[in-house]
């Protein structure tokens, strides 16, 4: 019995380069800070449990916040014995995650304040998330009103509250396109202005004691054409031309177009200055010194 023999295919892979692109998620928190004082403090004693002295609203990561303060506490079971302090989100808004700092302000100077924070410690379950308007994030039992009362935290019947609050904000990145701005050239400025200084003048004619400086113009411009294409060549010698032309082909056009434009520029400017320095004269025949617009 014969035997077939058989070749099994194997597939290659491709020698192009696969394009490859790239981007990046940035988590991070827009942080802002109020500060809140409530002055008078002995006569918001009383007021009732629940009820709350509120600060200005502020903004923060697009959003408003306000601080309440209850003198004599949030909820009824503990008796007005706590005072309490709270963060609420002012405006509306649908799972706003954010981290949040209350602090109780010791004015002594002593620098020993009361201070509940989110930052800086390892949060378990994340950022708080507040889902409608009136959400808040606090204490109810934020400190003692018989240890308030005789501590350093009130003074002149005052009390002084800092809030940070830092809305937790997402986004995606791609890579980054850059594009400059190339200026219109200036060069017949320049030369003009060389015309008429006569810095740099070759010759220099001195008639019935006047002086005047004059450029062989066609050797500077030509001169400025040859340093053009000079660098233009030695840039494209660079490993960074080769960079430029993968990554950046819109900003390499822009940059062959502009010394284009220069070399052109010159060449033309070049033949104007031919005829004039070659003629020389008005149409009267005198002599005068050219001029560049």
């Amino acid at each position: 019995m014969d035997k077939i023999k058989g070749s099994r295919g194997t597939s290659k892979p491709s020698s192009e380069p696969s394009a490859v692109t790239t981007s990046t998620s940035i988590t991070e928190t827009v942080n802002g800070y109020h500060d809140f004082k409530i002055s008078g403090y002995s006569l918001a004693k009383g007021m009732g449990i629940g009820k709350y002295i509120a600060s200005d609203t502020f903004m923060v990561g697009g959003y408003a916040w306000a601080i309440y303060f209850y003198p004599d506490g949030k909820s009824p079971e503990d008796n007005a014995a706590y005072v309490s302090l709270f963060i609420a989100l002012a405006s509306e808004g649908a799972d706003v995650r954010a981290l949040f700092e209350l602090t109780l302000l010791d004015q002594s100077e002593r620098g020993r304040h009361k201070v509940h924070s989110h930052f800086e410690r390892a949060l378990e379950s994340g950022p708080y998330t507040l889902k409608y308007r009136g959400s808040m994030w606090g204490y109810k039992r934020f400190f003692k009103r018989s240890l308030l009362e005789t501590s350093d935290y009130l003074k002149d019947d005052c009390l002084s509250i800092k809030c940070c609050v830092g809305v937790v904000k997402s986004c995606t990145e791609g890579p980054k396109v850059y594009s400059i701005a190339v200026p219109p050239s200036d060069i017949s400025k320049h030369f003009g202005n060389i015309l008429e200084s006569g810095i740099g003048s070759d010759v220099s004619f001195e008639v019935d004691g006047e002086k005047e400086e004059w450029i062989i113009l066609k050797s500077a411009i030509e001169m400025t054409t040859i340093r053009c294409l000079q660098q233009k060549v030695a840039v494209m010698e660079t490993d960074g031309f080769e960079y430029l032309k993968e990554s950046c082909p819109s900003l390499l056009t822009e940059l062959l177009q502009y010394v284009a434009k220069i070399v052109e520029h010159s060449v033309v400017t070049c033949g104007y200055g031919k005829a004039t320095l070659l003629d020389g004269s008005d149409v009267n025949r005198r002599r005068v010194k050219p001029r560049l617009y």
